[in-house]
Protein backbone atom coordinates (compact mmCIF):
# COMPACT_ATOMS: atom_id res chain seq x y z
CA UNK A 1 0.00 0.00 0.00
CA UNK A 2 1.27 3.51 -0.66
CA UNK A 3 3.17 4.96 2.27
CA UNK A 4 3.69 1.62 4.02
CA UNK A 5 7.28 0.65 4.71
CA UNK A 6 8.23 -3.01 4.79
CA UNK A 7 11.50 -4.11 6.32
CA UNK A 8 13.06 -7.38 5.23
CA UNK A 9 13.66 -9.76 8.13
CA UNK A 10 17.24 -10.45 9.16
CA UNK A 11 18.63 -13.38 7.19
CA UNK A 12 19.43 -16.56 9.06
CA UNK A 13 22.45 -18.73 8.27
CA UNK A 14 20.23 -21.31 6.58
CA UNK A 15 16.66 -21.53 5.49
CA UNK A 16 16.29 -25.28 5.26
CA UNK A 17 17.73 -26.43 8.55
CA UNK A 18 17.11 -24.74 11.82
CA UNK A 19 18.38 -25.31 15.34
CA UNK A 20 14.88 -24.58 16.69
CA UNK A 21 11.80 -26.29 15.37
CA UNK A 22 9.11 -23.83 16.35
CA UNK A 23 5.62 -24.96 15.34
CA UNK A 24 4.14 -23.31 12.25
CA UNK A 25 7.56 -22.29 10.83
CA UNK A 26 9.25 -23.51 7.67
CA UNK A 27 12.06 -25.80 8.80
CA UNK A 28 13.23 -27.99 5.92
CA UNK A 29 13.16 -28.22 2.15
CA UNK A 30 13.91 -31.17 -0.10
CA UNK A 31 14.19 -31.93 -3.77
CA UNK A 32 12.66 -35.06 -5.25
CA UNK A 33 14.47 -35.56 -8.55
CA UNK A 34 13.90 -37.82 -11.53
CA UNK A 35 17.70 -37.77 -11.98
CA UNK A 36 19.29 -37.04 -8.62
CA UNK A 37 22.84 -37.14 -10.05
CA UNK A 38 21.99 -34.49 -12.65
CA UNK A 39 20.23 -32.40 -9.97
CA UNK A 40 23.26 -32.64 -7.66
CA UNK A 41 25.55 -31.59 -10.51
CA UNK A 42 23.29 -28.67 -11.39
CA UNK A 43 23.15 -27.22 -7.86
CA UNK A 44 26.85 -27.90 -7.32
CA UNK A 45 27.55 -25.81 -10.42
CA UNK A 46 24.97 -23.13 -9.69
CA UNK A 47 25.57 -22.54 -5.97
CA UNK A 48 28.70 -24.53 -5.12
CA UNK A 49 26.65 -26.88 -2.94
CA UNK A 50 28.23 -30.16 -1.97
CA UNK A 51 26.40 -33.41 -1.23
CA UNK A 52 26.76 -35.85 1.63
CA UNK A 53 24.99 -39.21 1.52
CA UNK A 54 22.97 -40.24 4.57
CA UNK A 55 21.19 -43.56 5.19
CA UNK A 56 17.49 -43.47 6.06
CA UNK A 57 14.71 -46.06 6.14
CA UNK A 58 16.73 -48.76 4.39
CA UNK A 59 17.77 -46.42 1.58
CA UNK A 60 19.61 -43.16 1.39
CA UNK A 61 19.27 -39.52 0.52
CA UNK A 62 21.75 -36.71 0.06
CA UNK A 63 22.17 -33.55 2.06
CA UNK A 64 23.08 -30.42 0.14
CA UNK A 65 25.64 -28.44 2.15
CA UNK A 66 27.10 -24.95 1.82
CA UNK A 67 29.93 -23.70 4.03
CA UNK A 68 29.55 -26.82 6.18
CA UNK A 69 25.84 -26.27 6.85
CA UNK A 70 22.98 -28.35 5.51
CA UNK A 71 20.75 -26.27 3.25
CA UNK A 72 18.42 -28.91 1.75
CA UNK A 73 18.06 -32.58 0.98
CA UNK A 74 17.83 -34.49 -2.29
CA UNK A 75 16.34 -37.87 -3.06
CA UNK A 76 15.74 -39.93 -6.16
CA UNK A 77 12.15 -40.37 -7.32
CA UNK A 78 11.48 -44.08 -7.69
CA UNK A 79 10.69 -45.72 -11.04
CA UNK A 80 6.96 -45.96 -10.24
CA UNK A 81 6.76 -42.22 -9.54
CA UNK A 82 8.63 -41.37 -12.73
CA UNK A 83 6.41 -43.74 -14.78
CA UNK A 84 3.32 -42.08 -13.24
CA UNK A 85 4.56 -38.69 -14.47
CA UNK A 86 5.63 -37.22 -11.12
CA UNK A 87 8.01 -34.39 -12.08
CA UNK A 88 11.09 -33.34 -10.14
CA UNK A 89 9.94 -30.91 -7.47
CA UNK A 90 10.90 -29.05 -4.30
CA UNK A 91 8.87 -29.57 -1.11
CA UNK A 92 8.97 -27.11 1.80
CA UNK A 93 8.25 -28.52 5.27
CA UNK A 94 6.55 -26.75 8.15
CA UNK A 95 7.33 -27.78 11.72
CA UNK A 96 4.43 -29.10 13.81
CA UNK A 97 4.23 -30.24 17.43
CA UNK A 98 1.91 -33.20 16.69
CA UNK A 99 1.85 -34.48 13.12
CA UNK A 100 -1.18 -36.74 13.55
CA UNK A 101 -3.27 -33.88 14.95
CA UNK A 102 -2.01 -31.50 12.23
CA UNK A 103 -2.87 -33.94 9.43
CA UNK A 104 -6.33 -34.46 10.90
CA UNK A 105 -6.89 -30.70 11.18
CA UNK A 106 -5.68 -30.19 7.59
CA UNK A 107 -8.28 -32.66 6.32
CA UNK A 108 -11.00 -30.99 8.41
CA UNK A 109 -10.07 -27.65 6.80
CA UNK A 110 -10.40 -29.06 3.27
CA UNK A 111 -6.87 -30.32 2.69
CA UNK A 112 -5.89 -33.75 1.42
CA UNK A 113 -3.30 -36.25 2.66
CA UNK A 114 -0.86 -37.13 -0.13
CA UNK A 115 1.56 -39.18 2.02
CA UNK A 116 0.49 -40.43 5.45
CA UNK A 117 2.82 -39.66 8.38
CA UNK A 118 5.93 -41.83 8.46
CA UNK A 119 9.21 -41.82 10.35
CA UNK A 120 12.49 -40.75 8.75
CA UNK A 121 15.11 -42.57 10.83
CA UNK A 122 16.68 -40.35 13.47
CA UNK A 123 15.21 -37.15 12.06
CA UNK A 124 11.46 -36.67 12.09
CA UNK A 125 7.99 -37.90 11.31
CA UNK A 126 6.82 -36.34 8.06
CA UNK A 127 3.69 -36.19 5.95
CA UNK A 128 2.77 -34.52 2.68
CA UNK A 129 -0.53 -32.69 2.35
CA UNK A 130 -2.21 -30.33 -0.04
CA UNK A 131 -4.07 -27.34 1.27
CA UNK A 132 -7.69 -26.59 0.33
CA UNK A 133 -6.44 -24.93 -2.89
CA UNK A 134 -4.19 -27.86 -3.89
CA UNK A 135 -0.77 -26.47 -2.91
CA UNK A 136 1.61 -29.20 -1.70
CA UNK A 137 3.56 -28.85 1.53
CA UNK A 138 5.23 -31.15 4.02
CA UNK A 139 4.61 -31.39 7.74
CA UNK A 140 7.61 -32.11 9.99
CA UNK A 141 7.51 -33.36 13.60
CA UNK A 142 11.01 -33.47 15.03
CA UNK A 143 12.06 -36.95 16.19
CA UNK A 144 11.74 -37.34 19.93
Amino acid sequence: MPGDVFTAPERSKTMAITSEYKPARFCWVDLAAADSRAAADFYRGLFGWQTETQPANGGEFRRFTADGETVASLYQLDKRQIAAGVPSHWTPYISVADIDESVSRAVTLGGRVVVKPFRVDGMARVSLITDADGALTGLWELAK
